[in-house]
């Protein structure tokens, strides 16, 4: 390992299985999702695992990223992490679940920032013409009016987005993005290049650049494993470089997505794959894109 600073996780879940709050890891025989079966992730993953899984890294702090919790209680999930940070030391900030689409998000809003790890919101967007690709069931939430105005609420709060969509969707997320310069929007899992043929790697290439001509837009470095089950590094490192080659090292995070990238990689070879790539880079953009920028748009005092 060549990099041995501070390591920030700007993604991750946990969840305890007993509470049975997250009922998409409930195992369903059959099931099979984009990323694959889920099948493996029926297991309690929390800040003892994570730290064992992290344990040849120097991890400072991690971003927890709503992980499913009951669609019908969203600060239920914010207060049980805000007591497990407030025990165990992790995770340092959250990224929080909110009803953007409902006329009464305001108060969900205003609830959620009452706990003081709160640092943004994700609203998974992800709509793909396979039905066994969507997580979605339209592809529009960007162009509907509740939405947008949910959305807005964002700016009034301090919150930043976290964005979570297929290639096709590009467009919109940088009209998206366009529209509301002063909300920091950070696009997950690299864009969620799941088809790829040549054609539909260059249309996710081009989606990156397109959306890196905003200024507030930022990329998270995480879970290319999820689209790319075969991995090599050579795999990794192609994806990896196009997309700090778009939005340069200043924009760029790390994250694991664990226990979810588990399915296809372990941890030192998420992280080590992102080591041995980020060789081409000076010592401050690697420790950007491990550390500094994560704590600077998840705004982490550590």
């Amino acid at each position: 390992m060549s990099y041995t600073g501070p390591l920030i996780d700007a993604h991750h879940h946990f969840w305890d299985v007993a509470m049975l709050k997250h009922p998409w890891i409930v195992p369903q025989p059959g099931r099979e999702m984009v990323f694959g079966d889920p099948t493996p992730l029926y297991r309690n993953y929390l800040p003892d695992e994570i730290r064992a899984d992290a344990k040849n890294w120097n991890l400072v702090g991690t971003v927890h990223v709503e992980a499913g919790w009951e669609a019908d209680d969203p600060v239920g999930e914010t207060s049980w992490l805000e007591e497990l940070a407030a025990r165990e030391g992790l995770p340092s900030a959250l990224v929080v679940r909110a009803p953007l689409e409902d006329p009464r998000v305001e108060a969900v809003l205003e609830a959620q920032c009452r706990f003081p790890r709160v640092r943004g919101v994700r609203y998974i967007l992800s709509w793909h013409q396979d039905p066994n690709k969507r997580f979605v069931a339209r592809p529009d939430w960007m162009q509907d009016r509740q939405w947008l105005e949910g959305f807005k609420l964002l700016g009034k709060f301090g919150l930043s987005f976290d964005l979570m969509i297929f290639p096709s969707q590009m467009a919109d997320a940088a009209k998206l993005a366009a529209d509301h310069p002063g909300t920091t929007i950070i696009l997950n899992h690299v864009g969620s290049p799941v088809d790829r043929d040549a054609d539909s790697m260059a249309r996710w290439r081009d989606g990156l650049r397109l959306l890196a001509q905003q200024p507030n837009m930022r990329i998270k470095l995480s879970d290319l494993v999820a689209y790319d089950h075969d991995w090599t590094l050579a795999s990794l490192r192609e994806v990896t470089v196009a997309c700090v080659d778009a939005f340069g090292p200043d924009r760029c995070m790390v994250g694991s997505d664990f226990p979810v990238a588990a399915l296809h990689a372990t941890w030192d070879e998420v992280f080590g794959s992102f080591d041995r790539i980020f060789e081409a880079f000076n010592e401050d953009e690697r420790r950007a894109m491990f550390f500094a920028n994560a704590a600077r748009d998840y705004r982490i005092d550590l």
